[in-house]
């Protein structure tokens, strides 16, 4: 004996759903707004991009010389021209103040905390007393690096926070676990800040919003003696030809992002 099913209609279904409080229908739900971003400085990458998104995570990585400490120091003079408070996570100690004022950071707004060795005291007992020592130990420094983002998330009142694991081994980087990434995005979504992780491989996956890739394609020299700088027979960087590439992209309305480029340059400071 077969059972006949009769499924409502999708009229009745919207008929029932309309008189549902609270319940709006897909045809009526409008167009989501685009999130408020912080552009980059770099024009070639805000056509790209729109800039970076505020309440959400963005990964910038790629390996050594390959333009992502340029395009953060960018990012960060655009956000402390906008007098918004910046936050510096630097896991590697590797922050250099003077490039950054050189590329327009107001260091006056930048807070930095420095990652590295701490103290412990260790106690025994030697010939019936008892004795302590201080000893160096090098704790993880991802590790102080995530409880420092971690508090500066939950304190709020940052524009931007970043934290810079350039120069920690992806080896290293990677035991970071997923559900640190997703305490991160839960914990700057729906507010004004912005979260940037720059690190030598993407570790953050699906929780990033935005994942752009850096890498170099030409550098330009010229000999020293046209600057009189000894010995002569060097030859003085001048910029690098560099290359963005967004790997993922929650903002872009256009499918699929992958393969989206865009290049720029990035002069020497003491290139006139």
């Amino acid at each position: 004996m077969s059972t006949l099913h009769v499924f409502p209609s999708p009229a009745t279904n919207r008929r029932a759903l309309a008189g549902i409080e609270g319940v709006v229908p897909a045809s009526r739900l409008g167009v989501r707004p685009q999130p408020e971003t912080i552009p980059t400085g770099i024009p070639q990458v805000d056509a790209l991009t729109g800039g970076v998104p505020r309440g959400g995570l963005t990964e910038i990585f790629g390996p050594a010389s390959s333009g992502r400490t340029s395009l953060l120091l960018a990012l960060m003079a655009q956000a402390t021209a906008r007098e918004e408070v910046c936050a510096l996570v630097d896991a590697s100690d590797a922050f250099d103040p003077h490039s950054a004022a050189a590329a327009g950071v107001d260091l006056q707004r930048v807070l930095w905390v420095r990652c590295g060795e701490v103290s412990r005291f260790k106690c025994h007992v030697s010939r019936g007393r008892l004795e302590t020592r201080n000893v160096k130990r090098e704790t993880p420094r991802v590790e102080q690096a995530l409880r420092a983002a971690d508090l500066l998330l939950q304190a709020g009142g940052f524009g931007l926070v970043v934290m810079d694991l350039g120069d920690i081994p992806p080896a290293i980087a990677r035991r970071v676990p997923l559900t640190s990434w997703f305490r991160f995005r839960r914990a700057v979504e729906n507010t004004a800040t912005a979260l940037v992780v720059v690190e030598q491989e993407a570790s953050a996956k699906s929780c990033a919003a935005l994942v752009l890739k850096t890498r170099q394609s030409a550098v330009s020299t010229q000999q020293s003696a046209k600057t009189r700088i000894v010995p002569t027979h060097t030859r003085l960087l001048c910029g690098m030809q560099l290359e963005i590439e967004v790997l993922n992209s929650r903002m872009l309305q256009r499918k699929p992002v992958r393969l989206a480029t865009t290049s720029f340059e990035s002069r020497a400071s003491w290139v006139g």
